[in-house]
């Protein structure tokens, strides 16, 4: 998993409510098991028109928003299913944070599983980042984990809340494997022993 550090990009703002895991990745695209590939349907029935051409008004076919790693979207944002593919077609497709006032907890914890931070902040600093977001492509803001900020196109800094264990896996590219890699000196000394003292196992 890429470490995730400090980002700079361009911010697509969706404030829309209740977008649940079916809108961000169709059930009929989920007989994949791969985390790759995904991107391009996300938002399929949003993004694509019944002739599969794109639909000029979704946010993200806007010409300026296209290169988006910011989603600002409305409250509970990842409700509905439990389906890892959400997170894994929202990362596929370029955007590595999502900004709403509440997440299904599922989701939210899926996406730092799968490199993406999810940042939670009252609706009123949210109405800030949508309008900011709003501006288009040279608009850019910045997430800094390390820091836990942002700071808008304008300068403006909002500081976030997020778990200490958490920002630890993000800021050095940890998912499940790699915590348990972080063990292999401990998991290789406890295999020797095992073999020395129950050599018939």
């Amino acid at each position: 998993m890429d470490k995730f550090e400090k980002l700079q990009g361009i911010a697509a703002p969706m404030p829309l409510i209740n977008i649940d895991t079916d809108m961000i990745i169709p059930k009929v695209f989920l007989k994949t098991i791969k985390r790759s590939g995904l991107g391009v349907n996300l938002f399929d029935e949003m993004r694509y028109n019944a002739d599969g051409s794109e639909n000029p008004d979704f946010v993200l076919n806007k010409p300026q928003y296209r290169d988006a790693e910011i989603l600002v979207a409305g409250d509970n944002f990842g409700c509905g299913s439990s389906r890892e593919h959400a997170p894994w077609a929202i990362k596929d497709f370029g955007i590595k944070c999502v900004i709403s006032t509440s997440f299904a907890d599922i989701f939210f914890n899926n996406c730092f599983k799968n490199g993406i931070l999810p940042i939670v902040l009252p609706q009123e600093q949210v109405d800030l980042l949508m309008k900011d977001a709003e501006k288009g492509a040279n608009a850019r803001m910045t997430v800094d984990l390390e820091a836990q900020e942002i700071t808008t196109s304008d300068g403006e800094v909002i500081p976030f809340e997020v778990d200490a264990f958490k920002k630890h896996c993000l800021l050095n590219g940890l998912d499940d494997i790699g915590l348990t890699m972080e063990k292999a000196t401990a998991i290789d000394a406890f295999e020797a022993q095992a073999a020395q003292s129950r050599p018939w196992v």
